[in-house]
């Protein structure tokens, strides 16, 4: 037997938790010396009821598993691994098995951009500015790949070729939500994406919760760009607030639901962020912000371009502006979107890219 088989078939266990497993290995010295364990010596360290489990496991046919992790090129760190992240390491509740797909190591400096999954327009737009431009800055950006602000966070952190990591709450064969597929490869080149879950499991509901400690641990700082007031991106505040994290808070509509946890965190102590340069300043890192560098445009592209601002606007409001028809601005609204300078948003509005 494998330390690999044998760490898997300690952790698909019945009733071995998190906590039981660190103890039952630093007890035997090694996953395999559990598992070879007799039912006696068990006993002396965890229950009867799991001492019987840890024995049964020893029949567990984990082929499947390890093949599965060959073909998707999933690394599993333990513990007691020198690969295992230091920042994770020093915690009291770390995960005792990470599943890693792509590049996993201790970055610094790093910071989790978090918020709702039912985000704006404006806070995916706000999510994905600060994402690039603290990624354009070396810092390497951490979020749970849900929908709304994680999501964008990646994105911005890939559109400029920065480091980000993604902390699933399923198995890391398994994509949640399954529209982020593509999100996958580009998050696993440019960084990693990692789940303290085996193979196999499901999006419970339950498993964000309890993943997030693993995004904060991971991150110097959290940044929550949009929250409602009941938002599970509470959870990953209280970790980070355990962890001794710094919370930035991007301030937001009072009308705006999405907007209510954000203020209200801004109210109990989150320092509130208009810009990269506040987070930056607050985390006293030696950082310059630059403006991205625009591709050539041509006199047409230039002329809309300029016309564009941060917020979005109608093409038909653009046609009248530029006295341009729309069947003309429409190529130079392509040609710029090819070139990563503009964005469409739905019903045909255009914005800046960030």
């Amino acid at each position: 037997m494998t330390d690999l088989e044998a760490w898997i078939k300690l952790s698909l266990a019945k009733g071995v938790g998190e906590e039981t497993l660190k103890v039952l290995v630093r007890k035997f010295g090694s996953p395999r010396n559990v598992i070879q364990a007799d039912r006696k010596r068990l006993k002396a360290v965890t229950s009867s009821e799991i001492a019987t489990n840890i024995r049964e496991c020893v029949n567990v046919d984990v082929k499947k598993h390890i093949s599965l992790m060959d073909s998707l090129g999933v690394k599993l760190i333990p513990f007691t691994s020198d690969d295992y992240p230091e920042r994770l390491k020093c915690l009291p509740y770390a995960p005792p098995l990470l599943y890693v797909r792509g590049d996993l190591k201790d970055d610094n400096p790093s910071i989790a951009i978090i918020g709702s999954r039912r985000a704006s327009h404006y806070g995916k737009m706000v999510a994905e500015k600060f994402a690039r431009e603290l990624a354009r800055v070396g810092l390497t950006i951490v979020s749970g790949l849900a929908r709304g602000i994680d999501t964008h966070a990646h994105k911005g952190a890939l559109k400029e070729n920065g480091r980000t990591i993604a902390v699933l709450g399923c198995g890391i064969d398994r994509v949640y939500p399954s529209e982020n597929v593509y999100l996958i490869d580009k998050i696993i080149t440019n960084g990693a994406c990692i789940s303290e879950f085996p193979i196999g499991t499901h999006p419970f509901a339950g498993n964000f919760p309890l993943r997030n400690r693993i995004i904060s641990g991971l991150s110097d700082a959290i940044l929550v760009v949009e929250a409602t007031q009941r938002s599970g991106t509470f959870t990953t505040v209280e970790w980070a607030l355990e962890q001794g994290k710094e919370i930035f808070a991007i301030p937001g509509n009072i009308t705006e639901e999405t907007s209510k946890g954000t203020n209200k965190l801004i109210m109990d102590g989150a320092r509130p962020v208009t810009s990269v340069q506040d987070i930056i300043d607050a985390l006293k890192l030696d950082r310059i912000i630059t403006k991205r560098e625009l591709p050539p445009l041509t006199e047409d592209e230039k002329e809309v371009y300029e016309k564009l601002g941060n917020t979005a606007t109608h093409i038909d409001q653009l046609s009248v502006s530029l006295s341009m028809p729309v069947s003309k601005l429409s190529g130079i609204l392509l040609s710029l979107e090819l070139k990563s300078v503009v964005k469409q948003l739905p019903g045909r509005y255009f914005m800046k890219e960030q």
